[in-house]
């Protein structure tokens, strides 16, 4: 890369010196090395301060925008092969292993939701663990999992098992999944900045007690969202095994988290949260 550098040339007052050609100030191109280029170099970039300050979006930082690309990039790509390939069993096939790649699709959504709603609406704090793709490492990852490989063996090997009518069951499930995501994604636009995916443990001053609109029909709609969402998918997906293993985690999971958040939550914002805490129920069976 090559910039421009302004430069001014004066005609010298000495007679004994060679008379140097009147000049205006021009432009002189110059080629830089890679160190000039280097974000550190104060001589042609921006300060050290504004420098520091833009550190966390960086490479290999926490907000790093290319890291946030490409993130993005893999979940819109493999959202999309997921529904080519769901739709593809669905009408050239008759095997239930439409429901895998269906599976990823949800997956993929939801992740790329995740952050979208926190970029959009609480844009401070957006980051790459935003996506929570790595969140409650490895337990998440290998729920998934479980759940994608019990699919794939049953609608392989046991292609003809029924345990209830599909045309029941899946229609069931994906209201579950949807209702799920749509509370979920409303509840963390709707709280803006008071919304936090890890539990905080002192009072900001963005923080402010959401009691208005989704947050005046459930108490915790993102945590109603993510628990039906995660139930939904495993009846859509036939699971049995999974979808036991899920209620008991997601349920436990969320009954001890409410439990510590809400004893934050009495702090910060004392008789106010317990009154509303009275008023408005979780709809998370047995999660009052």
């Amino acid at each position: 890369m090559s910039l421009f550098r302004h430069v001014e040339t004066f005609t010298s007052s000495s007679s004994s010196s060679p008379s140097l050609p009147h000049t205006t100030p021009q432009l002189r191109l110059e080629k830089s090395t890679m160190a000039d280029n280097h974000p550190l170099n104060s001589d042609t970039n921006p300060s050290m301060q504004t420098l520091i300050t833009l550190k966390p979006y960086f490479a290999g930082q926490p907000k790093a925008l290319s890291g946030i690309a490409l993130r993005a990039f893999c979940l819109g790509l493999t959202l999309a092969s997921s529904l080519i390939f769901t739709l593809a069993i669905l009408f050239f096939t008759d095997s239930p292993l439409w429901r895998a790649p269906w599976f990823l699709g949800a997956l993929s959504l939801f992740h790329f939701l995740e952050f979208w709603t926190t970029a959009h609406k609480n844009t401070l704090v957006a980051g790459i663990d935003s996506f929570l793709l790595t969140a409650n490492w490895p337990s998440y990852a290998i729920a998934h999992t479980s759940a994608f490989v019990e699919t794939v063996i049953v609608g392989y090997f046991f292609p003809n098992r029924v345990l209830a009518p599909a045309w029941i069951v899946v229609p069931f499930g994906l209201g579950l999944v949807l209702i799920g995501q749509i509370v979920r994604s409303l509840a963390m636009l709707h709280a803006g900045a008071s919304f936090n995916h890890h539990i905080q443990q002192s009072k900001a001053t963005t923080h402010t007690l959401v009691t208005t609109g989704i947050y005046s029909v459930f108490r915790h709609p993102s945590y109603f969202g993510f628990f039906w969402w995660g139930l939904g998918t495993q009846i859509v997906l036939g699971n049995l095994v999974c979808f036991v293993a899920y209620t008991a985690v997601l349920w436990y999971f969320f009954y001890e988290r409410i439990r510590g958040e809400e004893k934050k939550l009495v702090e910060f914002f004392g008789r106010d949260y317990v009154t509303y805490r009275e008023r408005v129920g979780t709809k998370i069976p047995f999660i009052k």
